[in-house]
């Protein structure tokens, strides 16, 4: 008998010292929302893994109340505030792009070689897509053309009836970079280059009806890390090595991408939608500082899960329409069935 409370006495310690311990690390994602990854970097790794934490903490709060213990009030208490958070990340109302507002389109189309289809073939295929989608506005991140290639007549070519403004980092090798198209008349065009970064921002003035709005189109800094290759587990520590260094140098690049952005925003007059692919959840303080006082597509039509990246890591929502608070979007649809690139698209509509 004294065996067993031994036994139930251990159980009980090791139970509280894991929910503990599972409780911290929900706390942390929560606060890595807030912190500037520039100095505190590894906060954005609990936010990137906030999703497989609060599973962890359901699943150590039924144990506890399958086994009444008194200690469930541990991962209680840390899963109170995702109440407020899970709708960033999971939606049960949604409406269907309807054709009622002006239809939105961003997609990183993973410089159009990351599905299995050979290049000709996944580029034709995708602008297939997105002419299929009748879209107002495209956001178009990471286009590829071979060496040579005009981009400016491909872009007419491929998408008659819009007006294409466009970046491209040129090398020997390739050209890629990102496209806005618009059926509406485009006032005025920019870009932001990143220090030390081959990613960037363009934007586009447009006039619909007579209203002019500038429309950002983000590749914010990537992690640049194979996850088939880390996953393999071949070469060891090398690897996780090298994918530490290369996640340290995304995560801390982001908020000066960020800051810059936000400051052009600022000493525009006209009010922004901000779109593309920011590669941070809505659990970073990416997402926090560009969605401060606007709304979130997702958030106001969205339904189901509403992760848009196309991998190994499920749950993980990174690419993002935002606009003005007092705007409305009446439609949101992330086409997970549309798996030409390493990122789904999203369709969305709003009312301007």
């Amino acid at each position: 008998m004294a065996k067993k409370k031994r036994k139930n006495v251990f159980f009980g310690i090791t139970a509280r010292a894991m929910m503990t311990g599972a409780a911290c690390l929900l706390l942390l994602s929560y606060l890595s929302r807030f912190a500037n990854p520039a100095k505190l970097w590894f906060l954005t790794i609990f936010g990137l893994a906030f999703m497989p934490l609060v599973l962890l903490n359901v699943a150590l709060l039924v144990l506890a109340a399958y086994r009444r213990s008194s200690a469930f009030f541990i991962p209680f208490l840390a899963l109170l505030p995702s109440i407020f958070i899970l709708g960033l990340g999971f939606q049960v109302k949604g409406f269907e792009p309807d054709g009622s507002g002006v239809r939105i389109v961003t997609y990183n189309v993973g410089q159009l070689r990351a599905s299995d289809l050979d290049p000709k073939a996944c580029k034709d295929s995708v602008i297939k897509f997105l002419r299929s989608t009748d879209a107002d506005i495209i956001c178009i991140q990471e286009y590829h053309c071979d060496p040579g290639v005009d981009v400016g007549k491909e872009l007419a070519r491929s998408f008659p009836g819009y007006h294409s403004e466009y970046f491209v980092n040129v090398s020997d090798q390739s050209s890629y970079g990102n496209v806005i198209l618009s059926r509406f008349r485009v006032l005025d065009k920019g870009k932001m280059n990143f220090e030390k970064s081959a990613n960037l921002a363009l934007y586009a003035d447009i006039l619909i009806g007579d209203t002019k709005i500038r429309v950002y189109n983000c590749h914010l800094e990537s992690y640049n890390i194979s996850l088939k290759r880390l996953f393999s587990g071949k070469q060891g520590d090398e690897i996780v090595k090298e994918a530490e260094t290369k996640m340290k140098k995304s995560i801390t690049r982001r908020p000066k991408q960020v800051r810059e952005v936000l400051k052009n925003i600022e000493n525009c007059p006209l009010e922004a939608i901000v779109t593309g692919d920011f590669n941070d959840t809505p659990l970073s303080y990416t997402y926090y500082r560009l969605s401060k006082g606007r709304g979130d597509s997702f958030v106001d039509a969205g339904h189901g899960l509403g992760s848009t990246f196309n991998g190994p890591l499920p749950f993980l929502r990174i690419d993002y329409v935002l606009y003005p608070d007092h705007y409305k979007a009446t439609g949101h649809k992330v086409c997970k069935d549309i798996k030409f690139s390493d990122h789904y698209p999203i369709i969305t509509e709003i009312n301007i």
